[in-house]
């Protein structure tokens, strides 16, 4: 999936949307057809403001017909053969492989983000797809021994996993395609019609997506509909995930907005995948060079914009200024630009209103007292790395998800102390710590209250295949194709007297 180096080169964005699939933006994938919009509304390229493509925006009217066409297949959906769920799954993973380099041009130019980590979001895509098509032969249940009780002499039980209904999957910006896939592949696993709403500044990787899914529903002889995508607002979300024939919701964004949508979508299930503010905690022992690699690396991919960034880094005392000076060291390497070229690893951010946003919370923090050792200012529409130390609790840029390419780093006197300190943020999706002692990384996967703990390596780290998820305000549920069907199922017991 490596692209050559000689069909790099940055061109306008307008040259490489001649590479959109034919009639992708002309409508919208609704029931078995596609549906024209009444509007539409331009895509930008974040690192110039140029236009990438128009774009269908549907409305919640056709948000609920989309709903009732998905509640219409749910049983039809529901009884595909367990071989045809995974011929479908196998089917979207080569699809991918084979359109993956426009595909990565297409992610570089709607989201913004370094060509480097959107060729990542392809590799992932395709082992999330591959994974959940594993995952379909697991979708079963078990024996009960129901005579452990003196009620069930006499009886036999067993439960099986059935699926949960129509789910609606609701995507953030910067991971469009991927995030997508999240939902996408674990509902088709556990026999679900699906509707994706995509972000409306990120929504045309996803209707590429949607088409290579829907091409393979149709190779295997299910029903196109069962998986459709409406772009549109707050509104059409809205729409979706408080339909009445909705069975379950699965987003990802911010806090704010998923907790409004469990209030909302109720008594519907809900899986939350929401922000954080990561803690990377570094130990007297630890391998300070790794330490400030994996600081850098893990606060600025994908320009700050993940919810597992590195964004606050918690030393102990005796090597904090040490690891500062290391850090900042390095930041001034970090290539900041066109997120069409190679080397670049910080750029724009998805919009104005972001990198406004991301500037006040560096001058607030400034101004309560804390003093920037790198970066801090724009770079054109870019934000240039940025290290703070000394960002007092109450400051949006400690307490909050700052989304963009800041870390702030705060001495402590021992790990006690870190652990404590992660845990009184109100987010806790994943922490990472870097220490020689075993005893000492036991000891943070028993005290962080976080959804993962990764010793030695970013709080980024993310294995499709394994459980990921946040507690506290970082959401509820897991992700991870196992996981995720599990959540797009309900278990049925069956009782028999013999």
């Amino acid at each position: 999936m490596s692209p050559s180096p000689a069909r790099r080169r940055p061109a306008p964005a307008e040259a490489w949307t001649e590479a959109l699939p034919r009639g992708l933006t002309d409508s919208l994938p609704v029931g078995e057809d596609r549906v024209p919009a009444s509007l539409s509304e331009p895509v930008r390229f974040p690192y110039d403001g140029s236009e990438v493509a128009l774009v269908p925006v549907g409305d919640e009217a056709l948000a609920r017909w989309a709903a009732e066409h998905a509640a219409g297949l749910r049983r039809q959906v529901g009884k595909l053969p367990t071989r045809v769920r995974r011929q479908v799954l196998i089917g979207v993973a080569a699809s991918l492989r084979e359109v993956a380099d426009g595909m990565e041009d297409l992610l570089v130019l709607e989201t913004g983000k370094p060509r480097a980590d959107c060729r990542t979001e392809v590799v992932r895509a395709v082992a999330t797809w591959e994974a959940a098509a594993g995952e379909v032969f697991h979708v079963h249940g078990e024996t009960v021994p129901l005579d452990g009780l003196p009620s069930g002499d006499g009886m036999t039980g067993f439960w099986t996993r059935r699926p949960v209904g129509v789910v609606v999957g609701v995507a953030g910006f910067n991971y469009p395609m991927m995030l997508a896939s999240h939902k996408i592949a674990p509902a088709i696993a556990a026999g679900c019609p699906v509707i994706v709403k995509p972000a409306p500044a990120t929504p045309l990787a996803t209707l590429w997506l949607v088409r290579l899914v829907r091409e393979q529903l149709t190779a295997a002889g299910a029903p196109a509909g069962a998986v459709q995508l409406v772009t549109g607002d707050a509104a059409v979300g809205e729409a979706l995930t408080t339909h009445p024939q909705v069975a379950a919701v699965s987003f990802t964004g911010s806090a704010e907005i998923g907790h409004r949508i469990a209030r909302q979508a109720a008594p519907r299930k809900v899986v939350l995948e929401l922000g954080s503010n990561a803690a990377l905690v570094v130990a007297a022992d630890a391998d300070l060079d790794a330490a400030a690699d994996a600081v850098v690396r893990g606060g600025l991919y994908a320009s700050g914009q993940a919810c597992i960034s590195v964004q606050r880094v918690i030393a102990v005392e005796q090597v904090a200024a040490e690891l500062e000076r290391r850090i900042a060291e390095r930041l001034p390497r970090v290539v900041v630009g066109d997120p069409r070229e190679e080397d670049t690893r910080v750029a724009a951010l998805i919009d104005e209103a972001a990198t406004d946003r991301v500037c006040s919370w560096i001058e607030r923090a400034r101004t309560a007292g804390a003093r920037v050792v790198h970066g801090g200012a724009r770079s054109g529409r870019c934000i240039t790395p940025t290290l703070l130390t000394g960002v007092p609790d109450g400051e949006p840029a400690w307490d909050e998800e700052i989304f963009g390419p800041v870390v702030c780093l705060r001495a402590v006197p021992d790990l006690d102390t870190a652990y404590a300190t992660v845990n009184a943020g109100r987010y806790g999706l994943h922490a990472a710590v870097f220490t020689r002692d075993l005893g000492a990384a036991f000891e943070a996967v028993e005290e962080l209250e976080t959804g993962g703990v990764v010793i030695n390596d970013v709080p980024g780290y993310r294995c499709d295949i394994a459980p990921y998820g946040g507690v506290k305000d970082s959401g509820t549920g897991r992700e991870g194709p196992r996981f995720a069907i599990e959540e797009m199922t309900v278990t049925r017991m069956a009782v028999f007297r013999r």
